[in-house]
């Protein structure tokens, strides 16, 4: 059974670990322009308009292309363009 002091500690690390989450919540933090982007590449991936990350990750490692690993979404979508 845990001591009082033990509870007071995990009470304290619950807390700064909730603190820590919601400082982290960028997305609220952005100005109105990169958040309506995010949301139109959203809609279209969710249309099939644009293909996921998971999709472009394996097309790209169909075309064994180096370094895909480290590529954020674009650099995937640009390396994939290039390579066909």
């Amino acid at each position: 059974m845990a001591t009082t002091k033990q509870r007071g500690a995990a009470r304290r690390n619950v807390k700064q670990a909730q603190k820590g989450a919601r400082s982290k919540q960028t997305l609220k933090n952005l100005s109105s322009k990169p958040r309506s982007d995010l949301g139109k590449e959203a809609n279209a991936v969710r249309r099939g308009d644009s293909p996921t990350r998971r999709e472009l990750e394996a097309e790209v490692r169909r075309l064994n292309i180096s370094g895909r690993s480290k590529m954020g979404k674009d650099e995937l979508k640009r390396a994939v363009a290039r390579a066909s």
